[in-house]
């Protein structure tokens, strides 16, 4: 596939949601700081005006110093320092109301935005590279978008005064001036609006050059990563691939940055010679005595003051233009589901009946491939059941699709009869506990590794769930004991983390499945217990040991069991083998192993290549 040129700037029309964008923007900014956002509005008005006040006090004192009527030279010397000094005051306190606001729309940006990302019941569009790039555009545009859309504002206010205010003097002084600076803003508004509109665009292309570029500088610096980067000798790939992504994003902001030179050297041109008309027209008029010194005064501070305020019109119009099309994302991503919203959950009551897939059928994306096909399948109460299968014949999936994390494309899962998708999803999860394959393992303390099963929990449950899964005296015996930084990334970071252990305690691949164990025992009102591949990563004597452990945690609740050692699923109720998709078979140990099917197949070969101390070939599908 051939990759889009970042440096071409194709037409592209406005996001939709830019237009609703502003209003919204200034609503947030107002809401996160209101006081600050006062003062801030008063301080626009205040420099604004004073541009104006200040040149008319200059034309008043230089003409009283020429011998022209009118104040006292001292009265207009202090009214001009007076106005300078709030103008001072006026700009260190918007200083001050500008910090305030960042660090107050940020926090409530930063909560709308990811209170959103986490509102879907599933993970479907996390895995959408697309939806990935609308989060980091969205997150770009949250974390500033209201402020600058609000400066700008501001500043287009306070620009428009100034101007308002010296658009008078300059007709007065010099008419031909006036006109000419008005006309000079036109093709500087036009040229500097079409830079900002490519400048959205380019930084909307370049998102997923900039992810991918985050993506591999983060993998160079991840500690889970490093063994096999510097055992096959990936870092130079890993860097050039880096480089190469950030190389493509700059290409085309140095050729947007080029356009825009132009265009800027072309209107700084534009102005020099509007600005030199004016000045020598007028020159030539005090000249012949049609004016005093205090029009000259007045013109020079009034060309200078106009253009600067027009160019700043035009930036703040430019820069509003490009934030509007990125705070659109942002708006989207934060929009209330109300589809969710209208339609709560049903209430969902102990298992009473049983769970049951009814003809479920599933891909990942319509131009995929079926991962499920026509399952069938009862989970009934206080039941075990096992699925068996090599890599790839969906047995993940159905887990996925039982805690809903996805929706079956067709067919019903069922909750004592309930479609689980008119049930309250919250409820629904608080009765299923997991251990999954790729079970996390968090920066946090191991208290806190543990305690994400059930934030519920107090100590005593979760030191009997660390027993249970055979890691509580380990944990007890870490330098801190459970209050220990499972970690090196951010141990130590406040003067409370000091001392023994303050550098983190990093555990074996074996002892963080135990940790995961202990999580999903924690859960001791679950209905449903799911153990994908749970003792995968332990050795015989910890194995046996957890086996016995989670036969117990299974007792009086429905199980759903994943392992590629065989042996540890005979003894579930009932094995149901996946091939393709499909249920292929289906009975205890026992049945199965008469019928002299895939399952028994499987299970010899693995029992042979033990007996002979050889690994089984079905042991490679782990």
């Amino acid at each position: 596939m051939r990759r889009s040129d970042p440096t071409r700037v194709p037409t592209q029309a406005p996001h939709p949601g830019a237009l609703r964008a502003l209003p919204a923007a200034l609503a947030l900014y107002a809401r996160a700081a209101p006081a600050a956002a006062a003062v801030r509005l008063l301080v626009a008005v205040v420099t604004g005006g004073a541009p104006v006040a200040m040149a008319w006090l200059t034309k008043v004192l230089l003409d009283r110093l020429t011998g022209q009527p009118g104040p006292s030279v001292w009265l207009s010397a202090l009214a001009l320092a007076g106005t300078g000094a709030a103008v001072s005051l006026a700009v260190h306190a918007g200083q001050y109301a500008d910090r305030e606001i960042g660090r107050r729309v940020m926090l409530f940006t930063q909560t709308e935005l990811f209170t959103a990302a986490s509102r879907p019941d599933g993970i479907a569009e996390l895995e959408d590279p697309a939806h990935q790039d609308r989060l980091q555009l969205a997150q770009i545009a949250g974390q500033s978008g209201p402020q600058q859309l609000a400066g700008s504002v501001l500043g287009i206010g306070q620009a428009a005064l100034t101007i308002g205010g010296f658009l008078a003097a300059l007709l007065a002084v010099s008419p031909l001036a006036g006109v000419l600076v008005l006309a000079s803003a036109v093709p500087t508004l036009w040229a500097q609006l079409r830079i900002g509109r490519q400048r959205t665009e380019l930084m909307t292309r370049i998102t997923p050059n900039t992810r991918r570029q985050i993506f591999y500088a983060n993998l160079l610096l991840d500690v889970r990563a490093a063994k096999e980067i510097r055992l096959f000798g990936l870092g130079d790939f890993l860097r050039g691939r880096m480089l190469a992504e950030l190389g493509t994003a700059q290409a085309g902001e140095r050729a947007v940055d080029r356009r825009a030179l132009r265009v800027d050297a072309s209107l700084a041109l534009l102005t020099a010679v509007v600005s030199g008309v004016a000045l020598v027209v007028t020159a030539v008029r005090i000249g012949h005595g049609a004016g005093g010194v205090g029009d000259l005064a007045v013109l020079v501070a009034a060309l200078a003051a106009v253009q600067g305020a027009l160019a700043g019109i035009v930036t703040q119009v430019a820069m509003a233009n490009q934030v509007l099309v990125l705070f659109g994302h942002y708006a989207d991503v934060v929009r209330p589901d109300t589809a969710r919203q209208d339609r709560p959950g049903l209430p969902v009551p102990p298992l009473r009946e049983g769970i049951e897939l009814r003809d479920v059928w599933f891909r990942y994306h319509p131009d995929h491939d079926w991962v499920l096909r026509g399952v069938n399948l009862t989970i009934r109460p206080a039941q075990s059941v096992a699925l068996v299968g090599l890599n790839g014949a969906g047995k993940s999936t159905l887990i996925k699709l039982l805690c809903r994390l996805y929706e079956p494309t067709r067919g019903a899962i069922t909750w004592d009869g309930r479609d689980v998708r008119d049930l309250d999803i919250t409820e629904l999860r608080a009765r299923i506990g997991a251990v999954f394959q790729d079970y996390m393992s968090y920066d946090l303390s191991a208290a806190d590794n543990i305690a994400v099963g059930d934030l519920t929990a107090d100590q005593e449950r979760l030191h009997t769930a660390a027993d249970a899964a055979g890691i509580g005296s380990t944990l007890a015996a870490l330098p801190q004991g459970y209050q220990t930084m499972l970690s090196r990334m951010f141990a130590g970071d406040s003067p409370e983390e000091q001392g023994p252990g303050a550098s983190g305690v990093v555990l074996s691949g074996g002892q963080w499945q135990r940790v995961a164990i202990a999580r999903a025992m924690l859960r001791t009102e679950a209905d449903l217990l799911i153990l994908d591949e749970p003792s995968a990563g332990l050795d015989a004597v910890a194995e046996d040991g957890i086996q016995r452990s989670l036969r117990r945690l299974r007792a009086g609740r429905s199980s759903l069991l994943i392992s590629h050692r065989l042996g540890s699923l005979r003894y579930a109720d009932h094995i149901v083998v996946l091939d393709g998709g499909e249920i292929v078979e289906e009975g205890t140990h026992e049945v199965l192993m008469d019928l002299d099917g895939r399952y028994a197949e499987l299970f010899r070969m693995q029992a042979d290549g033990y007996q002979l101390g050889v690994p089984a070939e079905s042991s490679r599908h782990g």
